[in-house]
């Protein structure tokens, strides 16, 4: 309700006595040397309070670099600038439109270095070196074997080797080989990047910011302050969105050293144009080599990826890593050889966005199915069932699947799809056409490991009325997670949703957690929920025992009370049961927990582990499409969108994501793309980079929710918020050579790409036509 009324807590919105703003000055270069910053006419304006650049870093006594994975990025340009866009500057200002103007009196000289953009050419040796030295951050337990490769831009080399590759293709009867690439795009989140920072007299620092990571805000600030965390507090309210772009640290440790330079409270609010080149989606470029027998069965599968990471690696090599020990799909494969690289150019930044990495291989090793398919004249749909990996079977990684239907999801998706009528429809009688337009259909599968090692920190408390508050670090930013940790604790203590307060992250008050993202917090922040919430009922129990004389496990919760399961006339309501603990109508029962995953760290040279993620979580995605041939415009008629959740808590709130999810990407698969000209990214404001309106909508979307318990998840829910992400462009792009029979294989599916393959198509229909009437008259 506050959100629709507009009373819900923003950062945006938040003012403090005495604030001071601030505006970013950012590099025109993509790469270069700063010889001097002239800032004398900026400080001159009246209102200026201060402009800070890298030189004044220096004289402070911090650590002036911050990052997840690597300390490669400062918190403002220091000697050297690796985009358009990196910060160079910051006035701090009394009025943000003071500061926005004197940010054009700033004078910066550079002194210009080659600069490489393209992800291939920066990986080879030669290439312009983004960073002579990369910082290792050591932050996270998954991280720690990651280490950097010196004098190159490859900044990680994850390695995955399964079985014999050599063997394998040596066995094959046929060999595909294919390239597929991806552009960056961006996640464009209603509320932007914002942060507020203030000194208190002690130095005490406190941070209010709309970012999804509020626990490793307050330590990697620290550690840019040389501060201990306990001196540090971070609060999130809700976000307007994040998708991954508010993830770690964004802005957070530059309003706070501008903070301690003023000793007033200081907000930095980027523009939406600042957003885009804040953090960007990763381009791909994925080469994929296939071996398959006569039988149906694929033997070998060789993967290579360049993750274009763009000037900082933010978390670019958990992406590596993470996203890519799934790069073969989720078939059962014997002889797997990966090779993925997180590489360095000079764009903006690539990080976290939806999905993870995940649906970029998903667009490559999917559309190559429907290749393999088509080429072998197999129902694309039964080639996947043939060795879809199912209850039992080994990942590449060397971990047994558990919980994992996707053989479930094919089902539902041949079935609400309609595939199988579909495909024998064409087979014996061809694609119908309506005039220029022809309607077709297409499938996809996709499987994402969730992000194993981590953490999540839970409290619960009853109080003495018999209504209780969680305290978790988990970010509501739209996913509805305050209705799913509350209904979760709500069930195991007998409450009415609406008599549980879920408390906003604050690092004073509310545990740690990792994060919030990779579809994580369901699991392991309802896990921590769930068994805080039950050590309140073991108490609660322990003394309704005592007092009806009766065994603890005789008692259950229901309706507010504590009833006697064999006497439920015998019973006590809650707010009773405090009072007879505390002999006084007052006091509260707290339980708490922190929930951390088992893990084994892959072996750094084959990838190899039988214990890589706690949980995997499956999605597909059916599609229909008409594609107009006279310009290549797809129109998406029905979207089908299929999850595997564990259990849905609340599956109206399943619903939403799974269609969420699938939105998002179907901008994603026809017009979504960062373009650059010389490092500068274009399109980087909202009149040109178009993101799916209604009108961009399919006439028909349907989501599907299955469920295959997970043994340790809370109920046995799983995760659900990335779910639908995975499949989404391959579908529509085989659904489009059904309809015409050209396959592309870079993204997105724009008009004008469609009508240029149209065109090389016929082109090339007309060439061998004249090639064999040539050969007939000879």
């Amino acid at each position: 309700m506050s959100k629709v009324t507009g009373q819900t807590e923003y950062v945006m919105n938040m003012e403090m006595p005495g604030m001071l703003h601030v505006k970013l000055l950012r590099s025109t270069i993509p790469h270069g040397l700063i010889k001097h910053i002239d800032v004398s006419a900026a400080e001159q304006i009246p209102g200026v309070i201060r402009v800070v650049t890298g030189e004044d870093l220096k004289s402070m006594d911090i650590n002036p670099y911050y990052g997840p994975a690597f300390r490669d990025q400062p918190v403002l340009a220091i000697d050297k600038v690796r985009y358009v866009g990196d910060p160079v500057a910051a006035v701090i200002a009394e009025d943000s439109k003071i500061a926005e103007d004197a940010v054009n009196y700033i004078d910066v000289e550079y002194k210009e270095l080659e600069p490489v953009f393209d992800v291939l050419e920066a990986a080879q040796p030669g290439a312009p070196v983004i960073h002579e030295v990369i910082r290792p951050a050591g932050s996270f337990a998954d991280l720690k074997n990651l280490l950097p490769k010196e004098n190159s831009n490859i900044c990680i080399h994850y390695k995955l080797r399964h079985g014999d590759m050599k063997k394998g293709f040596e066995q094959a009867d046929h060999i595909f080989e294919d390239t597929f690439t991806t552009p960056a795009a961006v996640h464009l989140p209603m509320e932007q990047h914002v942060a507020i920072a203030y000194a208190e007299p002690d130095g005490r620092m406190n941070i209010w910011t709309a970012n999804q990571s509020p626990s490793f805000v307050r330590s990697e600030v620290a550690h840019v302050l040389k501060m201990p965390e306990s001196r540090l507090r971070v609060r999130v309210p809700y976000l307007g969105g994040g998708f991954g772009t508010k993830l770690y640290v964004k802005i957070e440790a530059l309003v706070a050293v501008l903070a301690l330079i003023v000793k007033k409270p200081v907000k930095l609010a980027l523009t939406m144009d600042e957003v885009f080149i804040t953090l960007t989606k990763h381009g791909t470029v994925f080469k994929m080599k296939t071996g398959i027998t006569n039988d149906g069965r694929i033997i070998a599968r060789h993967c290579e990826v360049y993750w274009d990471g763009g000037a900082y690696a933010d978390i670019g090599p958990r992406i590596t890593q993470k996203s890519g020990f799934t790069a073969a799909g989720p078939y059962d494969i014997p002889n797997v050889h990966i090779d993925s690289y997180n590489v360095y150019t000079n764009k903006a930044p690539a990080g976290a966005f939806r999905g993870f990495g995940v649906p970029q291989l998903v667009w490559a090793y999917e559309s190559q199915m429907d290749i393999i398919a088509e080429k072998m004249g197999w129902d694309p749909l039964n080639f996947r069932r043939k060795q879809v990996l199912t209850e039992g079977k080994i990942h590449a990684t060397g971990q047994k699947i558990v919980s994992v239907g996707l053989d479930k999801i094919i089902e539902e998706l041949n079935t609400s799809i309609g595939w199988e009528e579909f495909f024998k429809q064409k087979q014996s009688n061809g694609i119908v056409k309506h005039g220029s337009k022809i309607r077709a259909k297409g499938v996809a599968i996709g499987l994402k490991a969730v992000l194993t090692p981590s953490i999540s920190g839970a409290i619960v408390t009853l109080f003495a009325d018999g209504s209780a508050s969680v305290y978790c670090s988990t970010v509501d930013m739209g996913q509805g997670s305050d209705t799913i940790m509350g209904q979760i604790a709500a069930e195991v203590l007998g409450l009415p949703r609406e008599k549980v307060h879920v408390v906003h992250p604050d690092t004073d008050v509310t545990p740690y957690d990792t994060i919030t993202a990779a579809s994580r917090s369901t699991f392991y922040m309802g896990n921590a929920i769930y068994k805080a919430a039950e050590e309140v009922k073991n108490k609660i129990f322990e003394s309704a025992a005592e007092f009806f004389d009766v065994k603890p496990e005789h008692l259950a919760l229901q309706d507010e009370k504590v009833i006697v399961v064999e006497k439920p006339e015998l019973s006590m309501t809650l707010g009773e049961v405090v009072k007879e603990i505390f002999h006084m109508p007052a006091g509260s029962i707290i339980g708490q927990n922190v929930y951390e995953s088992h893990y084994q760290s892959p072996d750094p040279e084959t990838g190899q582990s039988e214990d890589i993620a706690i949980f995997w979580f499956p999605g597909g995605t059916a599609v229909e499409i008409e594609v107009d041939t006279e310009t290549g415009k797809i129109d998406v008629l029905q979207l089908i969108s299929v999850g595997d959740v564990g259990k849905a808590i609340n599956p109206f709130n399943v619903h939403q994501q799974l269609y969420g999810a699938s939105i998002m990407q179907l901008g994603q698969a026809l017009f979504e793309e960062c373009i650059f000209d010389y490092g500068q990214m274009i399109n980087a404001n909202m009149a040109d980079y178009k993101v799916p309106t209604f009108k961009d909508l399919p006439a028909k979307t349907e989501t599907i929710i299955v469920e295959v318990p997970h043994p340790e998840g809370p109920f046995g829910a799983k995760g659900v918020g990335e779910t639908a992400s995975f499949a989404v462009q391959p579908a529509i792009a085989n659904a489009l050579y059904q309809a015409t029979g050209v396959r592309v294989k870079d993204m997105p599916l724009t008009p004008e790409r469609v009508l240029q393959a149209l065109k090389q198509t016929t082109n090339r229909s007309e060439s061998t036509i004249r090639d064999f009437k040539e050969k007939a008259k000879g």
